[in-house]
């Protein structure tokens, strides 16, 4: 057995784990592995041959081969297996070792894992990692949470290894404690969003406007050298293109339109209503997930209440441009007010400039649009909604003639537009400086004494209705 000593250390060598551990290793740094599994550990050393990585079944070789202090990311399921493989790895740790755990995981437990590995010396982040498969082999985006002091331990490793934006490495120590899974947690809301708006302007083309699944492609492709340039739209439009290799039909028009979800787009919509924060057009993603999943309730459905013949070629492909760019804008505004407002609860310190300055590459929400929203927060630190930037504005009220043009045509043609519709209303409220919620004040009041405030002086009142 070597005597090496290796500077990074990954457990968990499935197809996310062994890609992150190669791009350690082609960037100078040596790195170990542990894993159950002899097959990931001989697929590993095939795929790293020639590089400074290796690895073991065995958790004491493991650490036994690790550079003092140890640094440590583990790339497993989130849940009870990080604490089975933090438990298997603690009593082979010594004070000022670190632990990374780089998933999905939710972040009262990372919060939990922090104060527990604490009391025993040992540094723990709760990271985000973004980019799938690919980020992770070629450069992800990375949102690190925990002591800003301790991370200098693991800079130069990140930093070389994420992706890149000219200069700018696509990593940073976003805040205290658990702010690195609740800014992925958040990542993975606004995902949910994009793409359940890409997939309303997908269901406008084809069964709206007639367009075949070239046409769709070619458009999307369009829109990805604009202002929508993002990896989202970047991929659908090449999804459109793959045929299937079981019949002759197009790939996308075999799959089923029952999707999936792993959970934590549920995660960000209860918290936010913990939060007592809007998020609309996010919740509507999460509930057109599950709402797919009812195919058999939703074919019945279809035959007792048929649609409408209303044209829905009443929209032009520019306008369903300007809708979605519009949905973009309001899931990114919703998506940064939870994390400012996550920020003071939780006492995280969050810069939302550097947040959105390291989405814009290696992650899957990265888009031309957070070059915006990175000079917006740059401009103003203390810009308390992304709606209230000036270019935001003009941007806005210049395509809201399009969303209300779109939502009200889809509408009618029976084509559901839940992300959009749910955006323009969040729009709609957010711009209303009065609203109709005093006469919920006064059934609160009648029905259960809750009682109410006034618009002529300061207290809170009850009538005896």
């Amino acid at each position: 057995m070597s005597d090496q000593q290796y500077d990074f250390g990954l457990v968990g060598l499935g197809v996310m784990g062994r890609n992150f551990i190669l791009n350690v290793a082609d960037h100078d740094f040596s790195a170990y592995g542990l894993d159950t599994s002899d097959e990931m550990l001989s697929r590993l050393r095939s795929e790293g041959e020639g590089k400074s990585v290796d690895g073991t079944t065995q958790v004491t070789e493991f650490a036994a081969k690790l550079s003092s202090p140890r640094k440590i990311m583990l790339l497993v399921p989130a849940g009870k297996i990080v604490d089975i493989v933090i438990a298997d790895l603690l009593p082979h740790l010594d004070e000022g070792d670190i632990i990374i755990d780089g998933g999905n995981s939710y972040f009262p437990d990372t919060d939990r894992r922090f104060t527990e590995l604490a009391e025993k010396g040992i540094h723990f982040f709760g990271t985000g990692v973004s980019g799938g498969a690919e980020g992770a082999r070629l450069g992800p985006s990375i949102m690190v949470g925990g002591n800003a002091t301790h991370y200098e331990h693991v800079r130069p490793i990140f930093e070389a290894v994420s992706a890149k934006v000219g200069d700018d490495a696509c990593v940073a120590h976003v805040g205290n404690g658990s702010s690195g899974h609740y800014v992925k947690m958040v990542h993975n809301g606004i995902e949910y969003a994009l793409m359940q708006l890409i997939a309303e302007a997908y269901d406008m083309m084809k069964y709206g406007l007639g367009m075949t699944n070239l046409g769709i492609s070619e458009k999307f492709a369009e829109w990805n050298e604009g202002r929508l340039q993002s990896f989202l739209i970047e991929i659908t439009s090449e999804i459109f293109l793959k045929p299937d290799e079981l019949t002759n039909k197009d790939l996308i028009d075999v799959i089923s339109d029952k999707a999936k979800q792993k959970g934590t787009g549920k995660w960000i919509s209860q918290n936010a209503m913990d939060l007592g924060t809007p998020i609309p057009a996010i919740d509507a993603s999460v509930s057109m997930r599950a709402i797919s999943s009812f195919k058999e309730e939703r074919a019945k459905a279809a035959e007792l209440y048929p649609k409408s013949q209303s044209d829905p070629t009443m929209i032009t492909i520019e306008e369903l441009e300007d809708a979605v760019y519009f949905g973009f804008i309001i899931t990114f505004a919703q998506g940064m007010k939870q994390l400012a407002e996550a920020s003071v609860k939780y006492e995280y310190g969050l810069n939302l400039e550097n947040i959105a300055k390291i989405w814009r590459g290696g992650c899957i929400i990265r888009a031309r649009l957070l070059e915006t929203i990175t000079d917006a927060y740059g401009d103003n630190s203390e810009l308390t909604h992304l709606l209230f930037h000036d270019k935001i504005v003009t941007d806005v009220n210049d395509l809201w003639s399009s969303v209300n043009k779109v939502v009200d045509v889809a509408l009618n043609a029976g084509i559901s537009v839940a992300g959009l519709s749910a955006s323009a209303n969040y729009f709609n409220a957010f711009r209303s400086e009065r609203l109709p919620l005093n006469l919920i004040q006064a059934q609160r009041d009648y029905f259960g004494s809750h009682t109410y405030e006034r618009t002529d002086r300061d207290g809170h009142f009850h009538t005896e209705w």
